[in-house]
């Protein structure tokens, strides 16, 4: 059976790999400025298999505004371009023979609002993952044998102060990416 500091650090474990979810999930929202992580998520159809499109290209920024798409062989160029243009991302890529290229638009204000929902939504996603850790951290405590009440109640109220300190997280990172988005 696990002891207290062996759930609470198994419990702040988790919690981290949902706060990377999160930002993860985060990065790929588009701000003011081209950042290739908003393509990580495009998958391309490449001589039969699905692959992740950094996997057959490079992708590169040499503006705020331009990606630019630099296929390692020249056959994927085609299959990218539709992976693109067939994303939701609303992008129009330009096939330049060897590259693509992508300008971003400029972000309007419904868009931003738009793109700061689905960050908030994120947001709420990662907390409700959190509080669900911290759900199955209480159900350990209480499992643990040979310990009083004082222990189980301190363990709680350790596993409370682990949750707060990680809600805390997701309010800041989520803050700072709507700071990036409205900005």
């Amino acid at each position: 059976m696990a002891d207290m500091k062996s759930i609470q650090a198994d419990a702040r474990e988790k919690m981290n790999k949902a706060i990377e979810a999160f930002e993860n999930n985060l990065s790929v929202l588009r701000t003011g400025r081209a950042n290739p992580g908003i393509l990580k998520k495009i998958v391309v159809d490449y001589y039969g298999s699905q692959m992740p499109i950094d996997q057959v290209a490079s992708i590169t920024t040499p503006d705020a505004r331009t990606l630019v798409i630099t296929p390692w062989d020249r056959g994927a160029l085609n299959p990218i371009e539709k992976a693109i243009r067939d994303s939701d991302l609303g992008l129009n890529p330009n096939n330049k023979g060897d590259t693509i290229f992508i300008s971003l638009p400029m972000l309007t204000e419904e868009r931003r609002k738009d793109l700061v929902k689905n960050a908030k939504n994120y947001a709420e996603d990662a907390r409700i993952a959190v509080r669900n850790l911290r759900k199955h951290a209480l159900d350990e405590v209480k499992k643990v044998e040979g310990l009083g009440e004082d222990e189980i109640k301190r363990g709680e109220a350790d596993v409370q102060k682990i949750t707060d300190e990680f809600v805390a997280k997701v309010d800041s990172v989520f803050q700072k990416k709507e700071q990036e988005i409205l900005g």
